[in-house]
């Protein structure tokens, strides 16, 4: 619970960044910033769109304020989708076959490959649903939700259990409405085991029909998927506001985006969400006590892979907590998932009591983003995210995350937040202990993560 010195020393601040918060409010730069980035279109992970992204996301920083602004390159395993297809052969009421195309969407490191076999209905998912039936040998259809009460069981996880298990392919269903055919990686970087793809929430209605495990007909699915994974360049977009201290903050976001929509709001508001921040950070009237290196990553879709690179470039002695902005800027309230660290709870909690402004602040831990690779590492960190109250990504990962679903005033409004957690955070008062692996271990084992983990092969080593 913060103090009262705490929330004091907050308010104070607000006063000294009023004019900066003041222009923030009013400007339109966020949304000429997020139309030029949407306007290129295709900002997969290696890609052409991602380079040009990139450049953008330089000249965004050094225009308010951001020194030594430098792109760091990196080499990456680039997946290329190609043509995909998923056919259903069944009969129909007078014994005739009928064979039906389904709109699908390969997922990012799925290898080209062809599978007929015989379709499986796993629900969810989850691990236990899938220890009930039989899948080896068969294409699974699994939900892109998990039940409700239980923690949300990603992609990653579901795949890898499944493969684990004996399944031949993979079929990830939305679970909303609309003909949207979901993506997302299968992997952190690496081509995949087996053949996967997306369809929507209505394909997969007919897919569960006709599984091997539900009542009625079974049918017979003909999965074939045309991608490559070859060697290519990704890069990381870094510079620094404040002092040049040895002590710093880390502030990040990932630029990229799927390559089947413009990745308006993943994450192209949380990439547009920092822009607006370091505007305020470069203030003249901020005072930083110590440095914000502030990092747009690449490659955060297939695998972290910027991130990972800029933890093992930094001496991680020397940075106090790192601010990882994705999913901030996207709905009305923010949320600060604080993995474990009571201390960056605390400091969220501090400026949402000091503004009177609402964010949902959350301690449990997850690894599917970029605050991973420096959490698993001791790093104490915070993820400013933001919730629709729907469960599950909503129009992220779809043809539908495009700009006309962002509404800038968030990103605006959340920029200042931002700022100022990241202030209260640098403050010389804000003790920021380091994460102790194995109490960070225990948290990942209660949140029910180590068997999904264990098979999208993310449970860390020394964790044993």
């Amino acid at each position: 619970m913060p103090s009262d010195t705490e929330i004091e020393r907050v308010r104070e601040r607000l006063d000294t960044l009023a004019p900066a918060l003041g222009r923030t409010w009013t400007s339109t730069d966020a949304w000429s910033f997020v139309t030029d980035l949407t306007a290129i279109g295709n900002r997969m992970g290696g890609s052409a769109g991602e380079a040009r992204a990139a450049d953008l996301v330089a000249d965004a920083f050094a225009a308010a304020g951001v020194r030594d602004v430098r792109n760091e390159e990196f080499e990456m395993a680039a997946w290329r989708r190609g043509d995909s297809t998923l056919t259903l052969t069944t009969s129909d009421r007078h014994g005739d076959e009928l064979a039906r195309e389904f709109e699908t969407v390969a997922l990012p490191y799925s290898p080209a490959g062809d599978v007929e076999a015989e379709l499986v209905d796993v629900g969810y998912g989850t691990p236990e649903e899938i220890d009930e039936v039989d899948v080896g040998g068969k294409l699974v259809v699994a939900s892109t939700t998990t039940p409700s009460g239980s923690r949300f069981v990603h992609r990653m996880e579901k795949f890898g259990y499944a493969v684990e298990a004996g399944a031949e392919g993979f079929l990830f269903v939305n679970h909303l409405d609309g003909q949207l055919p979901p993506t997302g990686s299968l992997t952190f970087g690496e081509e995949a085991e087996a053949p996967a793809v997306g369809v929507s929430k209505e394909t997969g209605a007919w897919l569960r029909e006709h599984a091997s495990n539900t009542p009625g007909e079974a049918g017979t699915a003909h999965l074939s998927v045309d991608a490559e994974t070859t060697p290519a360049t990704s890069r990381n977009v870094v510079g620094r506001v404040g002092p040049d201290t040895d002590k710093r903050l880390l502030l990040v976001a990932h630029y990229d985006g799927h390559d089947i929509a413009e990745a308006a709001l993943d994450n192209g508001c949380g990439i547009a969400t920092v822009v607006a921040t370091v505007g305020i950070l470069a203030d003249d009237a901020v005072d930083l006590p110590i440095g914000v290196d502030v990092a747009a990553v690449g490659c955060e879709e297939v695998g972290l892979l910027g991130a990972e690179e800029l933890a093992a470039e930094l001496d991680l002695d020397d940075v106090a907590g790192v601010v990882n902005v994705d999913g901030a800027g996207r709905f009305r309230d923010l949320v600060a998932l604080a993995h474990t660290s009571a201390a960056t709870a605390d400091a969220a909690e501090t400026v949402a009591r000091a503004t009177r402004h609402p964010i949902d602040v959350e301690l449990e831990p997850h690894p599917f983003s970029d605050q991973w690779p420096f959490v698993r590492r001791g790093v104490p960190a915070l993820q400013l995210h933001s919730d629709s109250g729907e469960r599950g990504r909503g129009w992220g990962h779809t043809h539908a995350d495009t700009r006309d679903k962002v509404d800038d005033r968030n990103i605006r409004e959340h920029a200042m937040l931002t700022a100022l957690i990241v202030t209260e955070l640098a403050d010389p008062d804000r003790d920021l202990p380091r994460l102790d692996a194995d109490e960070l271990a225990d948290a990942f084992r209660e949140a029910d993560f180590e068997t999904g983990m264990r098979a999208a092969d993310l449970w860390p080593a020394d964790w044993e």
